[in-house]
Order: structure tokens, then C-alpha cells, then sequence
């Protein structure tokens, strides 16, 4: 009981917080005050408004809001978002592009359960729109899920992950970003030995924690200085009665985001003080830059418990991918049995979260696949979020993994000879 008032205490905080907000700019928006200009007003009426907008972001999820994408006729087709299989722990999504021709590319994009919804790639969707058949994981807030629909952890992830790239078929195209990286590898290779005709064509791994001791970090370090008694203690709780998920245990998204925070708080800091300045003056609008980023940065959700702790204990403390030592229902899955997928790795220089070594480890691991299909990339100064979202993302990533899904794609026999060379060849 005493962990579903902690977090019944911390939502009361936040919602006290945004009411404070909605409370200040009220008050010195009242006309009457304009009779009077007073600077002071101002500044308190933008507090209020950067406080109680983004304070309300931490329990909103965010819209999709995909514009129209062009097709290959160069007219703009609008696009729809319908559920492919929709589970109690999350749904696959299919972006449906309005009356074009189906591309031949089919990609899977698998989003993170880190913090943040999968709308955190809604730039990566927009970018490969245009030329894919795509798909996307969609996971759901550990609040909003009853008690009665079970446990969630690592394995259970994994097996959604097999589950969905068998529905979608052996022409499908993985890519795969940040914190899903290992266990999108790892369903692979379950698929490579319980049902190897499901196996996509090719898994790309973006900035993802192969093998987490390969080029520590300090989420590396953090995870080697607690024991698992200690982060159950410091970091889970018991969804509160305000929610449907009431009584289940929880990594709260709000303690995530105050440790996202706590990383990075003087550049936080800044950002909001600057903002508070840009909307006292008039310069800001509703979809500014601050606004486009903390609309999301600030929207998080709730892990399933068993699924944080699994991940910290057996994916970075025990490092079970890395080590190739990772089990699934007691049975062992064996990295080295794919033979017959495409691996690339992508890693920025800059990226402080799972940094360069981490991800590329994976193509030593796929002992049983030949160097012809395995590639990696290294791009120089991009950091976590650039590598799958930013200008080195759009300007030298995307073209590369797009070319790398081409040379990849399943052929028949009658066209074998003419499938292009690998031109992504492992650095």
C-alpha cells in the first residue's frame, strides 16, 4: 500500500504543479490589470503558461499526426494509422498510405519501451514513409493495463517481437532502435531455429546495447552500482487508484523523468528559463521549437516492473545478449544460428547512452552468417538521437539503411542473378 501513495503522491505533485500553472496565468491575464502595464505580470503569466503546459504533457500521449506522404506520381497521399494486431502490452501499427502504389520495401520499425512512446520516432516514420510499406511496435502505458492481463518482461518481448515478424512475413525489413536492439536480435535468432521461414530479410540495429561492457557508458555504470534490491526499492511502485492499471507494479514514467532530466539539468534549466523570456516578450508560438520537443520529451509512460528489472538484471548486469547466453522460456538462443539475415549496426561517435562498440558487437555474435551479409556504420559526431531522428539520421543514415534493404530483399531463383552487391560491407 505504501507504494501505490508514493505514487499517488507523485501524481498529485504533478497535478498540483500544472494547476499552480493554469492558476498564475489566469490571474495575470485578467484585463483588468492592463490598466496598469506591469513587467511582473507578464513574467507571471508566462511562468504559468510554460509550467502548466508542461506539466500537463507528462500524462498526455502523444498524437501521431503524420502529414501526407508523396508517392511516386508526386502527389500527396494522405495517410492512416490502423492496428495490424493489437495486444494488452502493445499493438502493431500499419501506416496506410492512401491510394499509391504499395512500395516494395516492407519495414518493420521497432520503437523502445525506455520512457517514451513510440511516437519519440514519429520523424523516423515520416522519413521512411515515403518509401516503405511500414510498420511500427506500439507500446502501451503499464498504467492504463489491469492487473489481469499478466507479467510483461524481456522474454515476453521478445516473443511479441517473433509474433510480429512471422505475421508480416519473410520480405520484412527490421530495424530496430535503441533499448529493443538486443532483443529484436535476439528474436531473430529465436525465429532462426523455431520457425526459420519467418526470418525477415534484414535487421538493421541503431544505437542499441549489443554488449554493454564493450564501451561502458553511464547507464553501464549506474546498473553496475546498484544491486536489483536497491532498484526494486528506489524505483518501483504500485500504480495508484486513479488508473486502470491500479495495483500493478511500475517503473513510474515520472521517477524516469526525472532521472532524464537530472542527466542534462543545467541545459534543462535553460531551455525552460529561455522559453519563459520568449513568451513574456511574444516570440514564442505554439509549435516552436521548445514546444515540438518537450511536447514529447516530457510525455512518458510507466514500465511494466518485471520488464525494467529483467532488462537491467539480465541485459546489462548479466549481459546475457552479449554473452550469447540468453534464454527464452528456459531454452537457450543461440545468436549463431542466424545464417540467413542481413545485419547492419549504426552508432554515432558522440552517442553517450549506448556509445560506439556497444552495437557493432552484435555482428561478432552472428557467427553463423557469412561477411557478406554483415555491414556497420560509424557516423562521426552524431549522438543518440541524430543516429535515428536528426540531420546525420535524414542526410547520411537513412540513405545508407535504405540501401542496404535493397541489396537484402528476398528474391526468387529466376532473379538471384541479378541481385546487387552488398555495397554496405562491415567496416
Amino acid at each position: 500500500m505504501k507504494y501505490m501513495a508514493s505514487y499517488d503522491l507523485m501524481e498529485t505533485m504533478r497535478n498540483t504543479n500544472q494547476w499552480l500553472g493554469a492558476t498564475a496565468q489566469a490571474i495575470a491575464s485578467y484585463p483588468a490589470f492592463s490598466v496598469i502595464p506591469n513587467p511582473a505580470l507578464d513574467w507571471m503569466a508566462a511562468w504559468g503558461e510554460v509550467t502548466e503546459r508542461s506539466f500537463a504533457r507528462m500524462v498526455t500521449k502523444p498524437d501521431w499526426n503524420i502529414p501526407p506522404a508523396v508517392g511516386s506520381d508526386g502527389a500527396d497521399h494522405p495517410v492512416s494509422i490502423e492496428k495490424e494486431i493489437v495486444g494488452a502490452f502493445g499493438d502493431l501499427l500499419h501506416f496506410v498510405v492512401q491510394g499509391r502504389e504499395l512500395p516494395k520495401r516492407k519495414i518493420l520499425l521497432v520503437a523502445p519501451m525506455s520512457g517514451h512512446y513510440a511516437t519519440l520516432l514519429r520523424s523516423t516514420v515520416i522519413s521512411l514513409l515515403p518509401d516503405a510499406d511500414l510498420y511500427i511496435t506500439d507500446w502501451h502505458n503499464a498504467r492504463e493495463i489491469p492487473v489481469s492481463a499478466g507479467k510483461f518482461d524481456v522474454e515476453d518481448y521478445t516473443l511479441h517481437l517473433g509474433e510480429y515478424m512471422r505475421h508480416l512475413g519473410p520480405d520484412v525489413h527490421v530495424i530496430s532502435v535503441c533499448q529493443p536492439a538486443p532483443l529484436t536480435l535476439a528474436a531473430t535468432a529465436y525465429l532462426a531455429e523455431e520457425d526459420p521461414s519467418a526470418q525477415p530479410s534484414s535487421l538493421t540495429l541503431i544505437g542499441g546495447p549489443i554488449d554493454p561492457d564493450a564501451s561502458p557508458t553511464d547507464v553501464t555504470d549506474f546498473g553496475d552500482r546498484v544491486n536489483m534490491g536497491q532498484l526494486q526499492e528506489m524505483s518501483i511502485q504500485r500504480v495508484g487508484f486513479k488508473y486502470p492499471g491500479v495495483g500493478r507494479k511500475v517503473y513510474p514514467g515520472l521517477l524516469q523523468l526525472n532521472s532524464f532530466i537530472s542527466m542534462n539539468s543545467e541545459t534543462h534549466a535553460k531551455a525552460f528559463r529561455d522559453q519563459i523570456m520568449r513568451v513574456a516578450q511574444g516570440e514564442a508560438s505554439d509549435h516552436d521549437k521548445h514546444n515540438k520537443f518537450y511536447d514529447e520529451y516530457l510525455s512518458v509512460m510507466d514500465m511494466p516492473a518485471e520488464f525494467y528489472l529483467s532488462t537491467v538484471e539480465r541485459i546489462f548486469k548479466n549481459n546475457e545478449i552479449g554473452t550469447n547466453s540468453f534464454t527464452v522460456g528456459g531454452k537457450k538462443v543461440d545468436i549463431g544460428k542466424i545464417t540467413t539475415v542481413a545485419v547492419k549496426t549504426v552508432e554515432g561517435t558522440k552517442d553517450d547512452i549506448s556509445a560506439p562498440g556497444q552495437c557493432v558487437a552484435a555482428l561478432a555474435l552472428c557467427t553463423g552468417l557469412p561477411d557478406s551479409k554483415k555491414a556497420s556504420h560509424l557516423e562521426e559526431g552524431a549522438g543518440h538521437y541524430g543516429i535515428f531522428a536528426g540531420k546525420s539520421w535524414r542526410n547520411n543514415i537513412r540513405p545508407l539503411v535504405l540501401e542496404f534493404i535493397d541489396a537484402n530483399q528476398r528474391q526468387t531463383d529466376q532473379d538471384a542473378a541479378k541481385k546487387p552487391a552488398n555495397k554496405n560491407a562491415a567496416a
